[in-house]
């Protein structure tokens, strides 16, 4: 996977496409939800920078499966980790996180890799630090 600058739009873009193929394809309900929400203009993208980052996410993750086609969810978890790790803004990952559940829902079914995605998502960016007692 390609490095992007942390907290940059595209880090965050990139975010967005992982929900998008966390279940393996998307639809084009999930598509209308990025422009209904203005998701590349939230992020400070425009529209055909949003989509090179959508596009290259899946060439990167074909990549990674040596050429076989598979969903999000099948990144390697230290991989997915430092995906998620490039966007630290509490503010950005609000953002992010709400336009990757609007997306997630938007074809009014929930797979099992988005929910794992949007769990993710929340769990690292909320993660309660253990007592040390």
């Amino acid at each position: 996977m390609r490095p992007y600058s942390l907290n940059s739009p595209e880090a965050a873009a990139r975010l967005l496409a992982m929900v998008l193929v966390a279940d393996g394809r998307y639809s084009m309900a999930e598509i209308k939800a990025l422009d209904r929400h203005n998701a590349p203009t939230q992020l400070g993208l425009s529209p055909s920078a949003m989509q090179t980052v959508i596009n290259d996410f899946c060439t990167d993750l074909l990549a990674d499966a040596g050429g076989e086609w598979t969903s999000s969810t099948h990144l390697a978890d230290t991989t997915r980790q430092r995906l998620i790790a490039e966007v630290q803004d509490p503010d950005l990952q609000e953002r992010v996180w709400h336009l990757c559940e609007a997306i997630a829902r938007a074809d009014g079914h929930l797979a099992d890799g988005e929910v794992d995605m949007l769990d993710t998502l929340a769990f690292s960016w909320r993660q309660v630090p253990e007592s040390r007692d």
